[in-house]
């Protein structure tokens, strides 16, 4: 039987998995395998199904250190992968989720949002934040 902690871990990839599916209305699902190094030479996220990025996920007692710890993993899982986005979510008690960046895979997603704008700003019709916690 697999350990607590394994157990812990794999109920929170799929957990963010749905998250994710909910959200996004994309199919992701938990990665066969997740953690192991591939072929490629190294570990390429936790999830599958969003396109163009690694997905890492935390459920970590010490939620401080997983927000840490593991958005630099993500970085180098997204090299791993040659992907141009990360992002890990962290679980907190309670079932409240939170997506972790760097400020260097924050900065990806907005550069990438103002090549898209032709004048180069915000685009005025794009959702307000929500702000909920899920």
């Amino acid at each position: 039987m697999a350990n607590p902690q394994k157990r812990k871990g794999d109920a929170a990839e799929r957990e963010a998995a749905q998250l994710l599916s909910d959200l996004l209305g994309l199919v992701v699902r938990r990665k066969l395998g997740a953690g192991r190094t591939t072929t490629a030479g190294g570990d390429t996220g936790d999830l599958d199904g969003v396109p163009a990025h690694v997905i890492q996920v935390a459920s970590w007692a010490n939620t401080a250190a997983a927000a840490r710890l593991k958005p630099d993993e993500a970085a180098l899982q997204a090299e791993h992968a040659a992907v141009p986005f990360a992002a890990t979510l962290v679980r907190f008690r309670g079932g409240t989720w939170r997506v972790v960046l760097t400020p260097q895979q924050w900065a990806a997603y907005v550069s990438w949002i103002l090549r898209q704008s032709p004048q180069g700003t915000a685009l005025p019709d794009l959702p307000p934040s929500s702000g909920g916690g899920a």
